[in-house]
């Protein structure tokens, strides 16, 4: 589907029989195994808990009129969900998801339509979004439809992407006359490549999540009703290591993409000797030794 269609969804009212965030089968899952709401109330998204120990945080992007175009305050509204879930102890990965018909169809084009230059660079326009790419526990994006433009770059901030099989995958700024702004030219040839990069963001072309797994772009593809089970399962899997050493983890990968291969090296050497003053590297070998599972404290 070209850029103009889409675009005209997001500034359009809903049509009737509106897909809803997830469909039945996909709910009674998510029902099983997602905790309350928290209490903190919010207008855009919705944050919940999930997993057999509710150890896994999922932030669910909530404006389905507007294909969850990313306002200013939703993206706000995230940043304070993320740090709630970095704050509790009790959450070792997060999730962010959107619906079955759009993850985020993009940046609310209406909101910024009549932004200036000036407003941009005093008001430090879409600074905060970068708390994604922040955050210090692993956040994995779980991508069902339209992940376009901003939607696409919010996506790329997590650490790991999984896709539903109807996914898809743009940088279609061009298209309106302006750049990605939040890190599309930037992640994104460091996800596929320069010239694959560049294809995609001077056409802005719509890429299936199919082909953005063979880029290198998504992990794993999944289908539609089963997307949101299987990223609970890998926020699950990452939630029982320890946070300590997933923390460590985590910075040097990050690493690799700011540095030098020397410096990232350098880098990891020193992490990896780092683990040797924790106890959790002594309990994770010695449980290994003991042929037993480790007992983590992040410590």
């Amino acid at each position: 589907m070209a850029f103009k269609p889409l675009a005209s969804f997001i500034l359009s009212k809903p049509t009737a029989g509106f897909l809803k965030n997830v469909s039945k089968a996909q709910n009674v899952r998510f029902l099983a195994s997602v905790g309350a709401t928290q209490s903190e109330n919010y207008e855009f998204i919705k944050l919940t808990t999930a997993g057999e120990k509710q150890n896994v945080g999922v932030i669910t992007l909530n404006r389905p009129k507007a294909l969850n175009a990313l306002c200013n305050d939703l993206m706000k509204e995230v940043s304070n969900a993320l740090d709630s879930l970095e704050a509790n102890t009790g959450i070792g990965a997060v999730i962010i998801t959107g619906s079955e018909k759009a993850f985020a169809a993009g940046a609310d084009i209406k909101e910024m339509q009549n932004n200036t230059f000036s407003h941009c660079i005093t008001g430090n326009f879409l600074e905060h979004w970068s708390r994604v790419s922040k955050n210090l526990k692993p956040v994995i994006a779980a991508v069902n439809g339209y992940a376009l433009g901003g939607g696409c770059e919010l996506a790329m901030m997590c650490d790991i992407i999984y896709a539903g099989e109807n996914a898809k995958f743009g940088q279609p700024e061009i298209l309106i006359g302006t750049i990605p702004g939040a890190g599309g030219t930037q992640r994104l040839p460091r996800y596929v490549g320069k010239s694959k990069a560049m294809e995609i963001v001077l056409t802005g072309a719509q890429i299936t999540a199919q082909e953005a797994e063979k880029m290198g772009l998504v992990a794993k593809v999944h289908p539609v009703d089963k997307l949101l089970e299987e990223s609970i399962k890998l926020g699950e899997k990452i939630a029982s290591n320890s946070q300590l050493i997933t923390r460590l983890c985590k910075e040097s990968v990050n690493t690799a993409y700011e540095t030098t291969l020397a410096e990232g090296l350098h880098l990891e050497k020193r992490l990896f000797h780092s683990t040797f003053a924790t106890k959790d590297r002594k309990e994770g070998m010695t449980a290994f030794v003991e042929k037993r599972a480790p007992k983590f404290t992040n410590e």
